[in-house]
């Protein structure tokens, strides 16, 4: 017949190989938890000299957008928030509205197509107008004729829609700045593949309101790296714990 004490020490070493087992599963978490720390501090340190390279184009000198040979080659990593000039001919016939919601309260971006000297199109976000001066003609006043220059920043496309909400080219219900649709559902041929921002200079009769762009990028990967940080030091101290824990002996 088996005594109790048998039968404890017969268990002791199925006991002590899980308690390993688990030791070394808390190790290898602690392990993955410092690789995805140390992926966050990479990803910290690519954001910060983001962060510089877009502050340092918006406060440069603007120049010329670039030129159809050019387009192939723009990118946002690159050339996203630079500051541009553009010299040409506003196509107002052919503006579109697209929602948005800025300082200012809800109410649509006007977005113009272009002609510039060389005969391409550029689509220009002239700016910010209120819902309730969305028709063409109350906005009248501010639609330049004939050659002008705008300077902005430089912007890619948002293709798709947004606002949960898919653009409908057919309905000219727009919902983000997507420069192909827009171009192609206007008629415009031979047009940039990104857009301009136009900046704060007034239009005439106030409208649009440019230079309302934000810059802003979410920047959480120093909590994220603490977090996983925090996560393998209490993994690596659990396993600590389950690697000495012992049973404690009956008294007999």
């Amino acid at each position: 017949m088996v005594t109790e004490s048998q039968a404890r020490e017969d268990a002791t070493p199925s006991s002590s190989r899980a308690r390993l087992t688990l030791a070394v599963g808390m190790l290898a978490l602690a392990a993955i938890f410092v690789a995805l720390g140390t992926w966050q501090i990479q990803r910290l340190f690519w954001k910060l000299d983001l962060i510089a390279r877009v502050d340092a184009r918006i406060h440069a000198d603007p120049v010329p957008a670039p030129a159809r040979p050019d387009w192939a080659s723009v990118s946002r990593e690159n050339d996203e928030y630079r500051r541009v000039t553009a010299t040409g001919t506003f196509q107002h016939d052919k503006s579109v509205l697209v929602q948005a919601v800025t300082e200012r309260g809800a109410g649509f971006w006007v977005l113009t197509p272009m002609t510039l000297q060389d005969g391409t199109n550029l689509l220009i976000n002239r700016g910010f107008v209120p819902s309730d001066r969305r028709d063409r003609q109350a906005r009248a006043a501010g639609e330049i004729i004939g050659p002008t220059s705008v300077t902005g920043l430089l912007r890619l496309s948002e293709p798709g829609g947004g606002f949960l909400r898919s653009n409908d080219p057919g309905g000219d219900r727009w919902f983000s700045r997507d420069v192909a649709a827009i171009l192609a559902a206007k008629g415009v041929g031979d047009g940039a593949p990104f857009f301009v921002d136009a900046d704060a200079t007034p239009n005439a009769g106030g409208l649009p309101v440019g230079g309302l762009t934000v810059v802003q990028f979410r920047n959480s990967h120093l909590v994220y790296a603490l977090t996983w940080y925090a996560l393998a030091a209490m993994s690596v101290a659990g396993a600590y714990l389950v690697f000495r824990s012992r049973k404690r002996p009956s008294a007999e």
